[in-house]
């Protein structure tokens, strides 16, 4: 990784885009090559991906967005107040949109005195802090430009000895991890907790499979251009030649790892050239790339995932329909 750098916009970088497209490419490189094809979700979010996004949180289907709103705008006092912090953290911040919550609360208490929102993408990122340091004129806010799966440690460098932390890990995003994975991104966030410190988890709950499966696959073919796009953007981004219209999004869930998985299927026996990674892959009818995997939980099943990460369960919280859970615990 490159050095990081300071720029007087309020962001340290740590994570320069021409090393965030390298490890990206080494990912895609592993995923193609596998027998079962998979993708990084993260060549989702261009600018187009994100505009779709959007529209997906906007959905009545789509239920995830809505529902952790609906608890950080009923508990955000309660937790800001168990939690007590000095500095909030965000992983994978994105614009903050929900976080604002927890900002005011944490700001009422008294309390609240830095926010470190940390993101993968300089240019939202930067554009974000702009935002709420003129939201919260008494706030500190420091942008940190970083991959949090590789680079949590620079979180410790950004706050003080001493200052008690929140770190917010929200929208389910820890759902697209696997089982693995997600054992040892915990165990990670743990070792650069101090005593007094706190993590606030979002995690979408087990429910319906007819109510998941109209998630990531809603009639009005949102989720399936937004699935499709991350092709369009390997062609932009690493010279691929996939042709989108010879794939179609799909939905599955898998019962034994309690998952809904977003996949992209070819629709014919086809060959794509990847020229930047000097790949090449056929696809024959009906074989399929995983592009996303978004894993339900019970609320006993995040706690005990979290206490065997070292962490103390502090409270869990649900909206009304128990559709999704926030669960604060504390090293």
């Amino acid at each position: 990784m490159s050095n990081s750098t300071a720029t007087p916009d309020r962001l340290s970088v740590h994570l320069h885009q021409d090393d965030w497209k390298h490890h990206l490419a080494d990912l895609t490189r592993t995923g193609l090559q596998e027998e079962q094809a998979w993708l990084p979700p993260v060549w989702f979010y261009d600018s187009r991906g994100s505009e779709l996004f959007d529209q997906i949180t906007r959905l009545q289907e789509y239920y995830p967005t809505r529902a952790e709103r609906a608890i950080l705008e009923r508990h955000a006092g309660e937790i800001m107040f168990l939690a007590a912090p000095h500095v909030m953290v965000e992983l994978g911040s994105g614009t903050s949109d929900k976080t604002r919550a927890l900002l005011a609360a944490g700001l009422a208490h008294g309390r609240l005195r830095s926010f470190i929102p940390l993101d993968c993408s300089q240019a939202p990122l930067q554009e974000a802090v702009a935002q709420l340091a003129a939201e919260y004129p008494s706030l500190e806010v420091q942008g940190l430009v970083a991959d949090f799966n590789r680079q949590l440690h620079h979180v410790n460098d950004a706050t003080a000895p001493g200052s008690r932390r929140m770190v917010s890990f929200l929208g389910s995003t820890i759902g697209n991890f696997t089982t693995t994975e997600r054992e040892l991104f915990l165990r990670e966030v743990a070792t650069t907790m101090r005593p007094g410190d706190t993590l606030l988890l979002g995690t979408d709950l087990v429910k319906e499979r007819s109510r998941l499966r109209e998630a990531y696959d809603d009639p009005a073919g949102v989720t399936a251009a937004f699935n499709l796009n991350a092709l369009q953007v390997l062609n932009d981004e690493l010279g691929a030649d996939f042709e989108t219209d010879w794939f179609e999004h799909r939905a599955v869930w898998d019962p034994q790892l309690g998952r809904i998985e977003m996949h992209l299927v070819s629709l014919t026996r086809q060959e794509v050239r990847v020229e930047e990674l000097e790949l090449t892959r056929r696809f024959a009818p009906g074989e399929w790339i995983r592009s996303e995997i978004s894993t339900k939980f019970r609320p006993g099943d995040v706690v005990a995932e979290l206490r065997e990460s070292g962490l103390r369960i502090v409270g869990q919280w649900f909206d009304d329909n128990r559709d999704f859970a926030l669960t604060l615990a504390e090293l």
